[in-house]
């Protein structure tokens, strides 16, 4: 009876992966595809601009180049190259619009854990690399910190948490992973992993990447590393303090947008009891992605953000 309850939940799987398709296998994947990136123009192998069918392989079209003499298809070149099981890719990217963890991901495609887990991270791999690269206008910034995991790494020198757990000492320390998240009033929202929460390192970060224009908000009431990467750095600085009730300067000067996005971020990452340190970046990018698009993200737009088409929000909702 088991057996029978489990392969019927893989053919349920299955089929719902083929009616998004469009009713044949790959057929949606690729139509999507095609859609969002746009018709192929060059070989992504040596960029020679002389290309031609070349009949079919995995179910999509594949190209030669008459240059080079290579074969390449419309995936050649990104994370999701070569990856099987393309008639369940958008049933795998509404569970990526939905949240779910790995194992419900694998039991909606029907598909191992293993292989769910290997398509989260090679599908969240371009939207990882999908933040703001400039603030412009009010741009806030606050540090907040990750319980360190080793998930994953095979070397563990304390004592094993369970499902995430909680750190042995209260408030910051070296169990704890420093993270920068930098976010405008338009939206542009920046988040990188820090080796220290110091000067050095927040200045490296910041200073390249506000706007001539910009104004950094911050917290601490002008005291802190934030105040002192501003000062060295000749950035405009307009700090609140909220510890001491000033959450509002000049009616515009706030850090409410980023410490709003923070809580929203840490509310969702809960849901994965605890995430190795090592693949942060790809859950912050997932993130990033669901409040960039926020309720136009479907399947489809996810699926060509994973596949790498970094200017996502030309995309509408199909």
């Amino acid at each position: 009876m088991a057996d029978q309850g489990k392969q019927a939940d893989t053919s349920s799987a299955r089929g719902s992966g083929k009616a998004i398709a469009g009713g044949r296998p790959n057929g949606g994947v690729e139509r999507t595809l095609a859609e969002g990136l746009g018709p192929i123009t060059s070989c992504p192998h040596c960029k020679h601009a002389e290309i031609r069918p070349w009949g079919r392989s995995h179910g999509l079209q594949r190209y030669r180049c008459r240059g080079c003499k290579r074969t390449f298809n419309r995936l050649t070149g990104t994370p999701l190259a070569r990856l099987r099981h393309k008639d369940q890719w958008l049933t795998y990217t509404q569970a990526l619009v939905d949240g779910v963890g790995v194992r419900k991901a694998a039991l909606r495609c029907g598909v191992n854990k293993n292989t769910a887990f290997l398509w989260r991270h090679r599908f969240l791999g371009s939207p990882s690399t999908m933040k703001a690269q400039q603030g412009r206008g009010i741009v806030e910034a606050d540090e907040t910190y990750f319980l360190e995991s080793f998930k994953g790494t095979g070397r563990l020198t304390r004592k094993p948490r369970k499902r995430g757990g909680k750190a042995l000492k209260r408030g910051t320390s070296a169990e704890q992973i420093p993270v920068l998240i930098t976010r405008d009033r338009e939206g542009r929202t920046a988040d990188y992993i820090l080796p220290a929460a110091d000067k050095k390192h927040i200045g490296d970060i910041l200073k390249p990447r506000m706007a001539d224009d910009a104004i950094l908000c911050t917290d601490g009431g002008g005291h802190g590393v934030f105040a002192a990467v501003a000062k060295e750095h000749g950035l405009t600085h307009r700090p609140v303090n909220v510890h001491a009730g000033i959450r509002v300067r000049a009616q515009v000067y706030h850090v409410q947008n980023v410490n709003a996005y923070t809580s929203r971020l840490k509310k969702w990452m809960h849901r994965f009891h605890g995430v190795a340190t090592k693949h942060l970046h790809s859950y912050f990018g997932w993130r990033r992605m669901l409040e960039r698009s926020g309720n136009d993200l479907n399947p489809k737009l996810c699926l060509i953000q994973c596949a790498g088409f970094s200017n996502a929000q030309r995309l509408t909702q199909a």
